[in-house]
């Protein structure tokens, strides 16, 4: 996949702090920003929960056991909602955003966490999106309601890696 600049996103302020908005818009399908970072170890993660829980906070679960850690990356700015507008794909090596509706100048683009929590992750995060069809708790895509994971799997955005997790535990 040949390497694409993403100036049509910027890290602004935000509900929640600081996040990821789109400075023009965008079609449903849209792919919106590459996941870049560096590649770790779930043992890793797992230190930088000891020494700075910022950071495996913002890992994305990369494949069955490494994450990307996006520190200093427009990824790092990658906030939740429990109904996004973003949600992220897999494509060869790459974890991509995509635009699972449309979106407009101005608005922060979201991805749901619980889609890159396998059904053996133990994090949980107190939901503060705002949506009204909040869970007000953030947990593993074995926690889903079947619809939710029934629409997320329509859209392409659980990695089969991730719902692999279901059928272990």
């Amino acid at each position: 996949m040949p390497r694409r600049k993403f100036e049509a996103l910027a890290v602004k302020l935000v509900r929640n702090g600081q996040g990821i908005v789109a400075m023009k818009p965008f079609r449903r399908g849209a792919i919106l920003c590459e996941i870049k970072g560096k590649l770790v170890t779930g043992e890793e993660v797992w230190r930088y929960w000891e020494t700075d829980p910022r950071l495996g906070e913002n890992c994305f679960r990369y494949d069955a056991d490494r994450y990307i850690d996006p520190d200093g990356e427009i990824g790092q700015y990658a906030n939740h909602s429990c109904n996004p507008n973003a949600g992220i794909v897999k494509q060869g090596r790459s974890l991509l955003l995509k635009a699972v509706s449309a979106i407009a100048t101005g608005d922060e683009i979201t991805h749901d966490y619980s889609t890159l929590l396998g059904a053996d992750d133990v994090w949980t995060m107190r939901c503060n999106c705002g949506e009204a069809n909040c869970r007000r708790v953030v947990r593993n895509v074995g926690k889903l309601p079947a619809y939710t994971i029934r629409k997320y799997r329509r859209l392409g955005i659980i990695p089969d890696f991730v719902m692999a997790t279901r059928r272990r535990t």
